[in-house]
C-alpha cells in the first residue's frame, strides 16, 4: 500500500503500518461524512495522497465501494425514504459525467500523476470553502436542466476521484431545503454515481486486488463509525465541528498542492 509492492499474503511491517493508517483515514473520513453529509472521499483521498499510503486510483476505487456502504448504512439506520423526485434530474447527467471522469482518470494515471494530485488538491480546497460558505442559502428554485448540468460536473469529479460532492453541495445548499432532505439527496446521488462508476470500472480491469482488499477491510470501519455517530451525539456544536473538518480539508489541499508543485519543480 506504500510505494513498494509487498505481497498481500505476507505483508511487510511497512505495509501493515500503511494498512493501519489507511483504516484511521477511513474512520476520520466516515465521521466527517456523517457530520457534514459529504466530504468522505475527498478527505480519504486527500489524507491517503498526502501520506502516500496508496495510489489515487486504488483509493478512489475503494472509496467508491465504501460510499455505497455508507449510504446503505444511513438509510437502514434512519429508515427515511430517498428523495427520488428531487434528485432525478441530476442522475442522467451524473452518469454521463462519471463515464468521462473514469476515462480521464485512466489517461492521467498513466501520463501525469503530479497533475492528478494537483487537481485533487484544488477539489479538496473547494470542498473546504463550501463547508464554511454554504450557510448563505438563496431561494433559487431547482431547474431540471440546470441541475442536470450540475450532475455532469459532479459525475466528472466522481469518475476521477469517486467524489462528486462539491458541485452538488453548492447547488443543493442554495435551495430552500431542510438539512436532512439535502443530506438524503446527497447520499442518493453519491451512491448512484459510485454504482455507475463500479459498473464502468470492473469490466476494464481498473479495479485492482489491492483496492478490493482495502475496501473489504474498511467496510466494518465505515459501518461502525456510522452506527456510532447516530447513537452518540457530538458534544461540540455541529457548526464548530464543521469548521474543524473544513480546516482539515484546507490543510490537506494545501499540502497536496505544495507536494505537486515541488514535484513539478
Amino acid at each position: 500500500m506504500g510505494t513498494g509492492k509487498p505481497s498481500l499474503l505476507i505483508p511487510s511491517l511497512t505495509d501493515i503500518a500503511a494498512f493501519i493508517a489507511f483504516m484511521a483515514c477511513v474512520a476520520l473520513a466516515s465521521y466527517a461524512q456523517n457530520l457534514t453529509g459529504f466530504a468522505f472521499s475527498l478527505i480519504l483521498l486527500g489524507l491517503v495522497s498526502v501520506l502516500h499510503i496508496a495510489s489515487i486510483t486504488d483509493t478512489a476505487n475503494a472509496a467508491m465501494v465504501l460510499t455505497l456502504v455508507s449510504a446503505w448504512t444511513y438509510f437502514r439506520t434512519q429508515r427515511a425514504p430517498p428523495p427520488w423526485a428531487l434528485v432525478r434530474p441530476a442522475m442522467l447527467g451524473s452518469a454521463l459525467g462519471v463515464a468521462g471522469g473514469v476515462t480521464l482518470l485512466g489517461w492521467l494515471s498513466g501520463s501525469s500523476l503530479v497533475l492528478l494530485r494537483a487537481l485533487l488538491g484544488v477539489c479538496v480546497l473547494g470542498c473546504a470553502w463550501l463547508l464554511v460558505a454554504r450557510g448563505d442559502q438563496g431561494a433559487v428554485p431547482i431547474k431540471p436542466s440546470q441541475f442536470a448540468a450540475v450532475g455532469v460536473l459532479a459525475g466528472l469529479l466522481g469518475g476521477l476521484f469517486s467524489t462528486s460532492g462539491p458541485p452538488l453541495v453548492y447547488y443543493l445548499y442554495r435551495q430552500s431545503l431542510d438539512r436532512e432532505t439535502v443530506r438524503r439527496a446527497l447520499l442518493v446521488l453519491f451512491a448512484f454515481g459510485a454504482l455507475v462508476r463500479l459498473v464502468l470500472v470492473l469490466p476494464t480491469g481498473q479495479f485492482s486486488l489491492r483496492a478490493a482488499v482495502l475496501a473489504a477491510c474498511a467496510v466494518p470501519v465505515v459501518y461502525g463509525v456510522t452506527r456510532w455517530h447516530h447513537h452518540l451525539q457530538p458534544r461540540l456544536a455541529v457548526a464548530t465541528l464543521q469548521r474543524v473538518v473544513a480546516g482539515l480539508l484546507a490543510l490537506t489541499g494545501v499540502l497536496l498542492l505544495v507536494d505537486a508543485c515541488r514535484q513539478m519543480g
